[in-house]
């Protein structure tokens, strides 16, 4: 018999045997798989919190490695307080321009979410939350908050300071930089208006007597 005749009846076969083998272990979808390592497919689960046996300290939920952080978390490198901040205002710069519409429509999204309940709208610290007894926060659009820098509402953004709390496990480090450029976009709309003119001294009276 030729060789190509001979291959030809073997492919013959070997597709008979499997058209036969896929009739005969039909799959049924109310019938489960076999199971070769059932430890694997089921195996013991344990919650956060819960005591665990196999590990050494007997806790599910294990501490983070010294010396690592959180992936994509760079450390910040300030501490809370007023000399951290006023450190933060000479050297923390925002990484993107803050006059940037993109990041200023960013920022007023996140004001509204998480500033506008005690700051108020327009950041003059009226507030629903201020007009039920809590202490109003300070104008944004006040002097001293004008003459504060980037860096150090950022600081105040991350730690809080007096009242506020702090902000850093609420929102992202880029979106406070959004929310200072969003801030510094409501003192331009709303320039402090001029000084008044200081009113007029008035003319010293003439002295009386002396000599002529």
């Amino acid at each position: 018999m030729p060789r190509r005749a001979v291959l030809n009846l073997i492919l013959l076969v070997l597709a008979a045997v499997t058209l036969g083998s896929g009739w005969a272990l039909r799959w049924d979808p109310a019938k489960p798989n076999y199971e070769y390592f059932p430890d694997m497919a089921h195996s013991p689960r344990y919650n956060a919190f819960s005591p665990n046996p196999v590990l050494p300290n007997r806790q599910t939920l294990q501490p983070p490695v010294p010396g690592t952080i959180p992936r994509g978390l760079l450390p910040l490198g300030f501490a809370a307080g007023p000399q951290e901040a006023a450190r933060a205002g000479a050297e923390l710069h925002s990484p993107f321009p803050l006059n940037d519409p993109t990041h200023i429509a960013r920022g007023a999204f996140l004001f509204a979410n998480f500033c506008q309940h005690c700051h108020g709208a327009g950041g003059l610290g009226d507030g629903p939350v201020a007009k039920r007894g809590f202490p109003p926060p300070p104008s944004l659009l006040a002097a001293h908050a004008r003459s504060l820098p980037d860096g150090q509402i950022f600081h105040i953004l991350t730690f809080g300071q007096g009242n506020m709390p702090a902000h850093a496990s609420q929102i992202a480090r880029g979106d406070r930089w959004n929310l200072v450029a969003y801030v510094r976009s409501l003192q331009r709309q709303n320039p402090l208006p001029p000084p008044a003119p200081a009113a007029p001294q008035p003319a010293a009276a003439p002295k009386l007597g002396g000599q002529p």
